[in-house]
């Protein structure tokens, strides 16, 4: 079981969770001493030098693991009608590698926006993606509730790609709770149910504001140790990171899952 928080280095978690004297580069090994797993956003807006990843891999423990999130270049820009994927795909591949040689590596996420439609286009462009990477242990997010079906199951299986599960706001389009594993990884995110703030705020990172109660969590303790029955490991991260509400619902999380024994 693999329990911790989409994003490590944010400074509104000076107080709430990191101390507050603590230096940028102090805080991921601190945050190792409390979680097995991360999740790595930054990719998602510049490609980490291969540099900056092997520095991440050095400073946590052996058994610590990491999720690293493709960049948008890759998942968020219109498609091109021929399927081809960006340049960026194979630097981000290169760069990577010591992370992945390293043996940190556990999963590269495939954040696709709510507009990546399920059709034939998109479909044969997440093979193109495949093709690209095709050693890379990737998982699929969507945020789109027409990919929740029985077909994409299918697909993500024959390509050997991960599905994420997703707790949201449940607006009308968006995925419903859900514990379905494709292959050997599982993997959820939460994201808080911040209904008010989702699709109107004056930023970004408000969307994410957010603290699950014992009762929210309740149903997922559940629906979490039944993926890791089924999986060699399960990725359980929370991304209502703001105000330090993200690494809170983690602890609070593994707690129920240590209870059930």
């Amino acid at each position: 079981m693999l329990i911790g928080t989409c994003g490590f280095s944010y400074k509104d978690w000076i107080g709430p969770f990191y101390p507050e004297k603590i230096k940028p580069a102090e805080m991921l090994p601190y945050y190792a001493e409390h979680f097995s797993a991360v999740e790595i956003d930054s990719s998602y807006y510049g490609i980490p030098s291969a540099k900056t990843f092997a520095s991440m891999s050095s400073r946590t423990p052996a058994d610590f693991r990491f999720a690293v999130k493709l960049p948008g270049t890759l998942t968020h820009l219109p498609i091109d009608e021929t399927g081809v994927v960006s340049d960026d795909a194979p630097t981000f591949r290169e760069n990577l590698e010591p992370m992945r040689t390293g043996g940190k590596l556990a999963a590269v996420l495939m954040q696709f926006p709510n507009g990546f439609r399920c059709v034939p286009r998109a479909k044969s462009y997440i093979r193109a993606l495949r093709e690209a990477l095709p050693d890379l242990p990737l998982v699929a997010e969507f945020r789109n509730r027409e990919w929740q079906r029985p077909e994409t199951i299918a697909l993500l299986t024959e390509l050997s790609i991960g599905w994420c599960n997703v707790d949201e706001p449940q607006f009308e389009g968006l995925l419903h709770p859900s514990s379905d594993v494709v292959g050997a990884l599982g993997y959820v995110r939460f994201h808080g149910r911040n209904h008010e703030k989702w699709w109107r705020h004056e930023k970004p990172e408000e969307r994410y504001d957010y603290l699950y109660t014992a009762e929210e969590l309740a149903p997922w303790a559940e629906r979490v140790a039944e993926m890791a029955s089924e999986t060699k490991s399960t990725f359980a991260l929370f991304n209502n990171h703001r105000f330090g509400q993200a690494p809170k619902n983690a602890v609070m999380l593994a707690r129920m899952l240590l209870a059930r024994g």
